[in-house]
């Protein structure tokens, strides 16, 4: 069972808040909350691959700031960022400037373009990799073969920085999976939430 700690109501939270205070509102309104907008989608693939070998806290602190950079996140925007982009986002100090993961936002944002296209929309594409038999026990993974298959197809389709570890907490926080622990006050919204969920199509 994964570890629980009181929240600022004294009811018990997954235990990895205890990280840092802000993670207290980000658990109770966002963390697992099935999502279907395509910006947000493509919002939390950037921000998920922006992590690697960072916090998370570090990139909520700055999440602002990539919004703002990168217009709100709007892959139809984004696509047309040029090399005098990654220049303007490489001299940014309210974002991580790594040169690989900005070109590869670009380079996805393109990729979204033309998922959107043949998709219909991202959700649509995304939410086909819900798992429907979800057996392991929560938080007690960092990858699993709906995230593996989703990596795969999402490389297939020319998406960069979107490996197994980096799409698994990308389901977490969208929703795809229910990963609250056991006993946290928010997994039965989560499920409540996710029971009423319209499948994208």
């Amino acid at each position: 069972m994964s570890a629980l700690i009181p929240g600022p109501d004294g009811r018990p939270r997954c235990g990895w808040c205890a990280a840092a205070p802000e993670f207290f509102e980000y658990h109770d309104r966002e963390w697992g909350f099935p999502v279907v907008d395509d910006i947000r989608l493509f919002e939390k693939l950037c921000l998920e691959s922006f992590q690697s070998g960072l916090s998370w806290r570090t990139i909520l602190s700055k999440r602002e700031n990539f919004r703002a950079a990168f217009q709100g996140f709007d892959f139809r925007k984004v696509a047309l960022f040029n090399e005098a982009d990654v220049s303007r986002l490489l001299a940014d100090a309210g974002i991580v400037r790594h040169r690989g993961k900005i070109e590869a936002a670009i380079n996805n944002a393109r990729c979204a373009c033309d998922l959107v296209d043949s998709e219909g929309s991202l959700a649509a594409f995304i939410w086909r990799f819900e798992p429907q038999d979800e057996t392991a026990a929560p938080q007690s993974r960092s990858t699993s073969p709906a995230s593996v298959a989703l990596s795969k197809e999402l490389r297939k389709h020319g998406w960069k920085f979107v490996g197994p570890t980096t799409v698994y907490a990308f389901m977490q926080a969208m929703g795809l999976i229910n990963d609250h622990a056991e006993g946290c006050v928010m997994r039965g919204e989560i499920e409540r939430a996710r029971a009423a969920l319209q499948p994208p199509s």
